[in-house]
């Protein structure tokens, strides 16, 4: 674990989020809010069917023939 991350006092990350906020704007972080969580749903997603994969028997094979 970082302990960097776990020595924030209370007032040290209104500090950060006024930072951020000024360093981005007011319009860019929900569009990067939003594509973060794009980008997790699609992680998931991936995980979720590849999981599946592993699940699925490979002996059970459709017969196309």
């Amino acid at each position: 674990m970082n302990p960097l991350l776990f020595n924030l006092n209370g007032w040290e990350i209104p500090i950060i989020l006024i930072v951020v906020l000024l360093l981005f704007g007011g319009k860019k972080i929900p569009e990067f809010m939003s594509g973060l969580g794009k980008g997790i749903r699609s992680f998931k997603k991936g995980l979720n069917d590849i999981e599946e994969d592993i699940k699925t028997d490979p002996t059970d094979k459709p017969n196309n023939q």
